[in-house]
């Protein structure tokens, strides 16, 4: 547990190899593929927060709040992206690999790409997902006019401003992403979170294409859920209060 104002539970593999993060599964597939096992590398960034930090170097994932974590226990678990409700739910194929913390090259106005990361992408599906974070982020204005396409996918004068800067810049690159790649763009999260679906639906209605628009969308924790076996499902809520 550690000592933040709001404490975290923190998470390692046990002598039998099982993850008090993970749904047993998952974590299997997860350790079978070098691309998802590499995910668990991640430093926690909230270590100094820790008792006993020395002991040992703790994992983003291993943290029960991780967002991505919860991601992989869902969408690494097996047989998941072939469950029609699931696909039918996220508008995806069946049958789809994920590809987690997808970095998709933003288009700026100087020639180079913002090489931001995204939490999951299923086909030409992006995917940002959050748990408890606080909001999808701020930044500079000058930081936000540097993308080369923002004044032909946003009406500028209605997107979202608090002491100027930029609020909820995580969905403004994620639209950014899915105009330059012709791809959609998903955010997960609780629908207990009511601040976070209107921030998102307050960055929808700055883009100025409808066909763009129409390629975002919001999704809860919970709508996931119902489209889930039991076993995970069952997870959900004894773990995060997700029903």
């Amino acid at each position: 547990m550690s000592y933040s104002p709001v404490p975290s539970v923190i998470y390692a593999e046990d002598e039998t190899g099982q993850h008090g993060n993970f749904l047993p599964a998952a974590y299997k597939r997860i350790l079978q593929q070098p691309a998802w096992k590499a995910r668990l590398a991640k430093v926690y960034t909230g270590s100094r927060f820790l008792p006993r930090r020395a002991d040992r170097t703790r994992g983003e994932l291993e943290c029960a709040n991780s967002s991505d974590a919860l991601l992989m226990n869902i969408f690494c678990y097996p047989g998941i992206l072939r469950r029609r409700a699931v696909c039918s739910l996220l508008s995806i194929p069946p049958g789809l690999r994920p590809q987690f913390g997808v970095r998709p090259g933003i288009p700026l106005k100087s020639g180079a790409q913002d090489r931001s990361e995204m939490d999951l992408k299923l086909g030409d599906l992006l995917m940002e997902a959050k748990l408890t974070e606080g909001d999808f982020q701020t930044a500079r204005c000058d930081l936000v006019h540097r993308y080369r396409d923002l004044d032909a996918v946003f009406a500028i004068d209605r997107l979202p401003m608090r002491k100027e800067k930029y609020r909820s810049c995580q969905l403004i690159r994620g639209a950014l992403a899915a105009h330059s790649s012709g791809a959609s763009f998903a955010v997960v999260c609780d629908q207990r979170r009511q601040d976070l679906i209107d921030a998102c639906f307050e960055v929808m209605s700055a883009v100025a294409s409808a066909e763009l628009r129409c390629r975002m969308s919001v999704v809860t924790w919970q709508e996931l859920a119902q489209t889930l076996p039991r076993k995970v499902s069952t997870f959900l809520a004894e773990k995060y209060g997700i029903f």
